[in-house]
């Protein structure tokens, strides 16, 4: 017997159900002007209706019969006078569409006075920047009207600005960054500052369009967000910047929100990421939320500069390599690290050579995060020992080749002792947190299209991917779980996301380099006991060969030659 096939769903499938709805529309809205006259008659006759019955309920019942008896004469003499029922139904039908009407209030038609003072003041504002002595039509004079610089305005609930479009003379030199940064500053504080404006500048059409901005919203707590592998959701935007949504949950509801979403891997022009910000900014949540993310499909080492612990909740957890907070930690890791990105280009250089595939531990995702890097470089300056950020120069320069990600945090006062290669290679830039204008182009290397605001919640800033657009970020929340000031419901999120431990909390996996291109098998373990300075803690570590055709020895067996040597 034949098995009947399945149907396709056709191509063009989304496309006549929009059109479909179109004309469904379309034909709803005819029919309502047609059907006009007698909906707005059926409510008035309902109205009507309501209003007798009202008026029936608040007579006494003493007078209820007088009252039947006069309309009962009224009816009559209706029913004997001539043309009397044909006049009856013309009042009934006048006083019902009268009663129908719409009584919507009517919007006041342009701006009220304290509108247009405002209106005024921007335009007496703009007069120096948007006219010249020679012209001979200025479009901007002192005492002109506003009414044809401002062809279009809106304003919200309290008066102010919310939607502006501004025309300008052809002479502005529009295509400078310093005028238009002018301007836009210029904007943001006559229309009322605290609020993020968005401008749009049409240099064809000398007008300049100024629009109020929503926040974003600070709700969304850390989860599992779908996406495929190679991608990371650094936080969530505006809907006009990005054309794809992700479903996400606020409580028991789920809303589809805009994410700003970071792919790393072989095809990815942006295989490296920096994250600047104040104290408090948010810089360690995005980095927290990235190394869950991670955790899904590869391997994270962890070095903190900070020496705050706020990484602690993933020590020992599958798929972590480590989690340093001293100097000696952070110097071995990384030169782990840079050793296994060596170890990986060699390994999938003979794999080509051979035409064979890639080693399929050449293929696991490898992230090294850190944070605050630079405070290792001053001890390392002062002990007189190597600075760990020299090491990251292999994994920046061949991470991509090898599946080896770096992202980095940083605050601004510290921005100049970062290595130029870090600088060079994080071509995903991300800013948290309050920042001038000029930072922000530093760090960004372009402006954003809107005012940043001095009162910012943490997690809130500006991302850029490479040479893309600047987009508005605010970084989900993913608090230290640990921490007291955390709430319930933000450390359950992030308790769950965890992977399970699969070691002791003393046992940190900190290999040593690998100069051959074989597999290596590494755990470390403190011999002796934690000192109290962790800095000058001298962990020592075990390296046993593993040839690359047998599997790997178990780690039980590792630990006792470790600890046997």
């Amino acid at each position: 017997m034949a098995r009947r096939p399945l149907p396709r769903i056709l191509s063009t499938g989304s496309a006549q159900i929009a059109r479909s709805r179109e004309l469904a529309r379309t034909a709803a809205d005819s029919a309502t002007d047609v059907l006009h006259p007698l909906i707005t008659m059926s409510r008035g006759l309902r109205r009507l209706a309501s209003a007798g019955r009202r008026r029936w309920a608040e007579t006494p019942k003493d007078k209820r019969g007088p009252l039947l008896f006069l309309a009962a004469s009224v009816v009559l003499v209706v029913v004997l006078v001539p043309y009397g029922p044909l006049l009856a139904v013309v009042t009934l039908a006048a006083a019902a569409a009268w009663q129908g009407r719409d009584r919507t209030p009517t919007a006041p038609e342009g701006p009220d006075e304290s509108q247009i003072q405002r209106l005024q003041v921007l335009y007496e504002a703009l007069v120096p920047y948007f006219s010249t002595a020679d012209d001979p039509t200025p479009l901007y004079a002192h005492g002109g009207d506003w009414e044809e610089a401002f062809p279009t305005q809106e304003f919200d609930d309290s008066g102010r600005v919310a939607h502006l479009v501004i025309r300008y003379p052809a002479y502005f030199p529009d295509g400078e960054p310093g005028p238009r940064a002018r301007i836009e500053q210029l904007l943001a504080a006559k229309s009322g500052r605290g609020r993020e404006y968005l401008f749009v500048w049409d240099e064809e059409g000398n007008e300049l369009t100024l629009s109020v901005l929503s926040p974003l919203p600070t709700g969304i707590s850390a989860q599992r967000f779908v996406t495929a592998p190679g991608e990371t959701v650094l936080g969530f935007t505006d809907p006009a910047g990005v054309q794809r949504t992700l479903p996400l949950s606020f409580g028991e509801d789920r809303r589809d929100v805009p994410p700003v979403v970071w792919r790393t891997g072989i095809r990815s022009t942006e295989p490296h990421l920096l994250a600047v910000g104040r104290p408090g900014s948010g810089t360690s949540t995005l980095l927290r939320s990235i190394a869950l993310q991670a955790l899904q499909h590869g391997d994270v080492l962890v070095v903190e500069g900070g020496g705050t612990g706020e990484y602690a909740c993933l020590a020992g957890r599958d798929g972590v390599l480590g989690v340093e907070v001293g100097l000696s930690g952070a110097l071995a890791g990384l030169e782990w690290a840079a050793g296994e990105t060596e170890r990986r280009l060699v390994a999938a250089n003979i794999a080509r050579q051979a035409g064979e595939p890639a080693p399929e531990d050449t293929k696991r995702p490898l992230w090294i995060v850190l944070d605050r890097p630079t405070v290792f470089t001053h001890l390392a300056e002062a002990e007189g020992r190597r600075d760990p950020q020299s090491l990251l120069q292999v994994p920046l320069r061949h991470g991509r080749a090898a599946a080896v990600t770096v992202v980095v945090a940083e605050e601004f006062d510290a921005l100049d002792s970062l290595s130029e290669a870090v600088r060079q290679h994080t071509r995903a830039r991300v800013v948290l947190g309050p920042a001038s204008r000029e930072q922000l182009e530093t760090v960004l290397g372009a402006p954003p299209h809107t005012t940043p605001v001095d009162d910012v919640p943490s997690g809130r800033g500006y991302a850029r991917l490479g040479s893309g657009a600047v987009h508005r970020l605010q970084v989900p929340a993913t608090p230290d779980p640990y921490d007291d000031a955390t709430s319930d419901a933000h450390r359950s999120a992030v308790l769950d996301l965890l992977p399970p431990r699969s070691a002791p909390a003393d046992t940190e996996p900190l290999p040593e380099p690998v100069e051959t291109p074989v597999a290596k098998v590494v755990i470390t373990k403190n011999a002796a006991a934690p000192t109290a300075d962790p800095q000058k803690a001298a962990p020592q570590s075990a390296v046993q060969d593993a040839p690359s055709s047998s599997t790997a020895a178990p780690e039980t067996a590792v630990a006792e030659a470790a600890v046997a040597e």
